[in-house]
Order: structure tokens, then C-alpha cells, then sequence
């Protein structure tokens, strides 16, 4: 009879850790953020520009002026790849010794590059910041609400293709009932009563019949821009009345609006953005310290296990799918009730897409797909600066960045990125 001999599990730590590095280890991001070093050693200084970039950091209405930041191109671009380089060897050096840096280091990388950009593609003019940030925060807000959407969708198990028909169909909504009744706030509950009603499509046909997630979100999209165009065409064309709704009026908060350079763009905005300031948080606190967030995020992890400790999966996956499409809807009201003032054919241009990409970009958690939307809006606030002031940098760059950071997103460039593990697989309950 032989006898087992138990398994010395302190012998050999070295052997155990080198295992335990190796498991962990990811090169992807150092070497995209290598890759985008290059690009600006080509860009900024190989075939760089001369003269000075001028950014204007004060508006009218500061508590006091802060002075233009006159930087040269040429020089700049030098100090912003050596920057970049060093962010780069460092990136190297942690992912060699298995040591987490945090979420730190892709901010800072990528504030330093957009400095040295601002500077290259702004050589000779003046750029206004107080302007640019007010653009950028504008052309975040449906994609920071869409996001959100598909944060609490895909962290419920269903993956929302559909935040595009939400969005849609929100500002669709919003105008109307808001000229209908002239009741702006009531336009904002019935955007997000539409956003609720195509997510409960989504919620149907994937969780009860089981569909495949992704055309369900496809063919929604299809549906809510082909109904929004026919009744824009049919209807509101006939009966402009009934697409003039009264905008949210601009509300300052003292003090606070007048904080040099971000004053004006973060505290002289309308109700929906600064709800979205109270949506985000609330959303991040509730997921990470709630028993809502704790259920919610084992239904998308492993809804097995949830269902055996007495979780209803398919209900709470219903409802949150549900809350996914308010969230989003509401950044569909933004579109016709604050930033345009009217509902246009397919005015979300595929906005819906971006705040997916968001997503994936942040990780699935609110706090980082926010700051891929900001991302986003400011590269295209930055395309529409750039041409006002008659920057030679061609407007498709900027209009393709978008797509390019998510290239980079998914590649690695902010380290590893994992999809709750259930997103996408229907659960049939045995």
C-alpha cells in the first residue's frame, strides 16, 4: 500500500512566484504606449512645425485672468516625446516586475501627448481652452449617459448594441412630448420612457427567447431610425409645432461658474448635465457598494452561482436592462431639449456606437468608460477647434481618433481589458 506524500507548497518560492509572474504578465500596454510615442517623435518633432502655439486659458467671466500659455512647437514636441518616453520605459519597467501602476499612468500619458499635440497642430494660432472644454463637456453628455447604459446592461449579462436606438429614440420622444404639452421636463421623463421601452425589446428578445444579443441591438437601431425618419418626414415636417420644443435654460452656479478655465464649462450648463454629475457616481457607488451592485454584478459574472443563492437572474437582469435605457434615454433628451433645440433625421450619427466603445475603453466601470467619453467628445471638440482657427491637420484625423483610441483600448493600451464573463450568454435556468 502506498502512502501519498503531502506537497511541500513552501518549498521553492522562487520557482512559485517566477510561475505566478508569468501568469500576470501583459506587455500590450507598454508597447502601445511605445507605438504612440513614435507616433509623436514623427509627428511633433521629425517633421514638425515652427512657430508658437497660443492657448488662451481665461473667459470673460473668471474670477481672475489667467495669462496665455505661449508654447513653441518645435521645442515643445521635444519635451513631450522625452515625457512620453520615460511614461514608456516605466510602463516597461512595471509590467517586467509585475507592479500595478494604477489608473494614473494612461491619464498623464495621454495628457502629455495632447499637450504636445495642441501645440503642433495649434502652431501660429491662438487656441481658446475655456471654448474647448465648454465643447468637450457638450459633446460628452449622450456618450457619458450612453455609456452608463451599457455599463449596468453588460454588467447584467446582455450586451446593449442598442444605445444608439436608445439615444434615438429619447431625443425623438423629448422633442415631441416637451412641444406637444410645452413642458420641458416632461419631454425629459418621456425620453427616458422611450429609452426604457426599446431596452424592454432588447430585454424580451434576449432574456425570455433567447435571440442572439447583438442582432437583436442591430436590428433595433435599424428600426428606431427607419420609425424616427418616417414620422420626422410624415409628421413633424408637416407640423413644425410639434418639433419646437423649449430648450432647458443654462444655469450658473455663483462662484463656481467663474473658476478660471473649467468654471464656465463644467458649472454653467442646464439640469441634464448636472444630473449627470449625481448619475455617474451614484451608478459607481451603487455598483462596487451596494447589495444592487453586488447582484448585479454576479448575475453578469456567474449567474449560475447567483441563481443557487436565490438570486432571480432573468428578473434582475429584465429590470436592469430596463434602468440601462432610462440612463441612456436621457442622454437622447439632451440632444433635442439642451444642445440642437429640435429633432433631426438621425441626429445621433452613431454617437450610440462611441458610448460602446466607452464601454469597452473604460473597462465596464463608470468612472473609467466616463472619462473614455470625455475622451472622445474632446477629440471631436477638438476637430471643430482646430478648423475654426484653420489648422492644416485634416478634420477626417480628428474625426477617426475616436475609433483609433478604441483600436488602442482593445489592444491593450490601458492594460488588460475583460468583459464581465456571462455578457452575451443567455441563462437557461435548469
Amino acid at each position: 500500500m502506498s502512502t501519498q506524500q503531502p506537497v511541500d507548497t513552501a518549498a521553492k518560492p522562487a520557482e512559485r512566484i517566477e510561475l505566478e509572474r508569468a501568469v500576470v504578465r501583459h506587455w500590450k500596454a507598454p508597447i502601445s504606449y511605445a507605438v504612440v510615442t513614435v507616433v509623436a517623435l514623427l509627428l511633433m518633432v521629425i517633421i514638425g512645425r515652427d512657430g508658437n502655439a497660443t492657448l488662451r486659458l481665461a473667459s470673460g467671466g473668471d474670477l481672475f485672468a489667467l495669462p496665455d500659455a505661449v508654447m513653441p512647437a518645435r521645442p515643445t514636441g521635444i519635451v513631450v516625446v522625452l515625457l512620453l518616453a520615460g511614461l514608456t520605459a516605466l510602463s516597461f519597467w512595471a509590467t517586467a516586475t509585475v507592479r500595478k501602476l494604477g489608473i494614473w499612468l494612461p491619464i498623464v500619458f495621454g495628457l502629455v501627448f495632447i499637450i504636445g499635440f495642441l501645440s503642433w497642430a495649434g502652431a501660429g494660432a491662438m487656441i481658446p481652452i475655456p471654448g474647448l472644454l465648454f465643447a468637450t463637456i457638450g459633446l460628452s453628455v449622450p456618450l457619458i449617459f450612453g455609456a452608463m447604459g451599457g455599463v449596468i446592461s453588460e454588467r447584467a449579462g446582455v450586451v446593449n448594441i442598442a444605445i444608439e436606438a436608445q439615444l434615438l429614440g429619447g431625443a425623438f420622444t423629448g422633442a415631441v412630448v416637451a412641444s406637444a404639452t410645452g413642458v420641458t421636463m416632461l419631454g425629459v421623463a418621456a425620453a427616458m420612457l422611450a429609452g426604457v421601452l426599446v431596452s424592454m425589446v432588447l430585454a424580451v428578445f434576449a432574456i425570455r427567447y433567447y435571440v442572439e444579443q447583438v442582432i437583436v441591438g442591430v436590428v433595433l437601431n435599424v428600426l428606431v431610425a427607419g420609425l424616427t425618419n418616417f414620422f420626422y418626414s410624415s409628421v413633424l415636417t408637416d407640423t413644425p409645432a410639434l418639433n419646437s420644443p423649449a430648450r432647458l435654460p443654462k444655469i450658473p452656479i455663483p462662484l463656481l461658474e467663474s473658476i478660471p478655465l473649467i468654471g464656465p464649462a463644467l458649472f454653467k450648463q442646464s439640469l441634464i448635465v448636472y444630473a449627470m454629475y449625481i448619475v455617474v457616481p451614484l451608478i459607481a457607488w451603487g455598483l462596487f457598494r451596494t447589495t444592487w451592485g453586488l447582484r448585479l454584478r454576479a448575475i453578469g459574472e456567474h449567474p449560475l452561482a447567483a441563481d443557487t443563492v436565490g438570486i432571480k437572474v432573468t428578473r434582475l437582469r429584465f429590470w436592469n436592462v430596463s434602468l440601462a435605457g432610462a440612463v441612456a434615454g436621457l442622454g437622447g433628451a439632451y440632444f433635442t431639449l439642451d444642445s440642437n433645440g429640435s429633432f433631426t433625421r438621425e441626429m445621433t450619427a452613431g454617437l450610440g456606437y462611441i458610448a460602446l466603445a466607452a464601454v469597452i475603453f473604460g473597462q465596464w466601470h463608470p468612472i473609467k468608460a466616463t472619462l473614455a467619453a470625455l475622451l472622445f467628445g474632446f477629440a471631436s471638440a477638438l476637430q471643430q477647434t482646430l478648423g475654426a482657427i484653420g489648422s492644416p491637420v485634416p478634420s477626417e484625423f480628428m474625426l477617426m481618433l475616436p475609433y483609433v483610441i478604441t483600436i488602442l483600448a482593445v489592444a491593450g493600451f490601458i492594460g488588460r481589458s475583460r468583459a464581465p464573463a456571462a455578457s452575451g450568454k443567455p441563462y437557461i435556468k435548469q
